[in-house]
């Protein structure tokens, strides 16, 4: 009973039927959005106007559709199909390796009827055919009047790397899905943060107490004043406030520390810091204008303290100015750091006040992943090792000869005529 049960795990019919099952369900993840709010679901899948007829937030949640990847059902199928691989590897590609290093002797004339290829040969040096076998590189093995050769034996271990790097891309994801965690922070700049902003993590996910202080954050510009990059440069803290790693990171270029990467997602401009005539400093904050193509911040500075009066100030970049309109809507002129507006209660600009938005993120199986990527290139490439096996029988005078090979039959066929010429 158990042998059977092995053996139906084994089965590669079982194993694809499992790996639908994963990609139909990693399909359903793709299509609903994953961890996302329940309001989110609630807006997008209502019950009154349920998707398919049956599809509504409801059975979303129920049923974990909404953070399938991390459901205790969809991590059981993978250990399943994992276990499949496993099973299939031990119980059918170690024996057919085992199989295939053993000398298997054609001991009958009658044994090379079922070969693909196969003929008898007259008064030929027996001698003579062997040297020229060698020559191709074949391993031989020699009894009395018969012999077999096999070359490309590593051709045969390609299927148990390719389940082997599957297995190690499962862990990975496994691991990945229950260790692993994303954040997302805002921070001004010359701010220190501890990561807090969770947007997902798994069930065994443990955040570090690490702290991250935000040196400086600029952007460059072209000519256009199209934005090119965005830069933030940060220093990640102990517990004691000591620096551990200094780097500058932008889009594509994260920082890497103990297994967690910080990478440049967005920015904000958070408010402008505005001395007086009368030597006073205030800090404003700004608006972000919704429903603009461009990023663009507005805020009011009053000269009264009935509010009353005043102008409007916006801005939409890091590039060191602003732009400064009075209570109509007229433009007034543009105030650049460090530099006072002529008017009639003058102000000078001293610094804009920018954020830097930063995801930071922890995948514990990616190197597993990685190299199971790796391995399963590898065993692509050793795939291409074509095995192919001759086997000769000596019946007095007359040398019967025939091979067979995995792949390449053409030029096997070449190869085997060669010889025999």
């Amino acid at each position: 009973m158990k042998q059977n049960i092995f053996k139906s795990v084994a089965d590669l019919r079982f194993a694809i039927f499992i790996l639908l099952v994963i990609a139909s369900f990693s399909i359903i993840g793709t299509v609903i959005e994953q961890d996302q709010s329940i309001e989110t679901y609630k807006l997008n899948y209502p019950l009154t106007n349920r998707v398919f007829g049956f599809l509504a937030w409801d059975i979303i949640l129920r049923f974990g559709l909404d953070h399938i990847y991390k459901t205790w059902w969809f991590i059981s199928l993978i250990l399943l199909f994992g276990i499949s691989l496993l099973t299939c590897t031990l119980l059918q590609q170690f024996p057919s390796l085992k199989i295939a290093r053993r000398c298997q002797f054609f001991r009958t004339t009658q044994q090379f009827c079922r070969l693909n290829i196969s003929t008898k040969l007259n008064h030929l040096s027996f001698t003579k055919l062997l040297f020229k076998i060698k020559e191709n590189c074949y391993s031989i093995f020699h009894q009395k009047n018969i012999v077999y050769c096999y070359k490309g034996l590593i051709g045969r271990i390609a299927p148990i790397i390719v389940h082997f790097s599957m297995i190690l891309i499962l862990i990975g994801a496994v691991v990945g899905s229950v260790s692993g965690f994303k954040a997302q922070e805002i921070i001004p700049k010359t701010e220190t943060f501890h990561i807090q902003n969770i947007l997902n993590n798994g069930q065994l996910t443990f955040i570090p107490k690490v702290s991250v202080r935000i040196n400086d954050f600029w952007i460059t510009y072209t000519k256009q004043t199209t934005v090119t990059q965005f830069y933030s440069d940060l220093s990640i803290l102990n517990v004691n406030g000591n620096e551990l790693k200094q780097k500058t990171i932008f889009v594509n270029s994260p920082a890497k520390y103990n297994g967690i990467d910080y990478y440049q997602t967005d920015w904000n401009i958070m408010g402008l810091r505005i001395k007086t005539e009368n030597f006073s400093i205030f800090q404003y904050p700004l608006v972000n204008l919704p429903n603009s193509q461009e990023k663009i911040w507005l805020t009011w500075v009053s000269n009264n303290q009935q509010l009353n009066n005043g102008f409007t100030i916006l801005i939409n970049n890091l590039q060191g100015y602003c732009s400064i309109y009075n209570q109509v809507g007229k433009f007034i002129g543009n105030l650049e750091l460090n530099e006072s507006l002529k008017i009639e209660n003058p102000i000078i600009l001293l610094d804009i006040l920018s954020s830097t938005g930063l995801q930071i993120k922890a995948d514990p199986g990616i190197v597993l992943i990685y190299l199971g990527f790796l391995l399963l290139m590898v065993s692509t490439l050793i795939s291409y090792i074509t095995y192919s096996q001759i086997w000769i029988v000596q019946d007095h005078k007359k040398i019967f000869i025939g091979g067979n090979t995995t792949r390449s039959t053409f030029d096997f066929e070449l190869e085997f005529l060669k010889i025999v010429k």
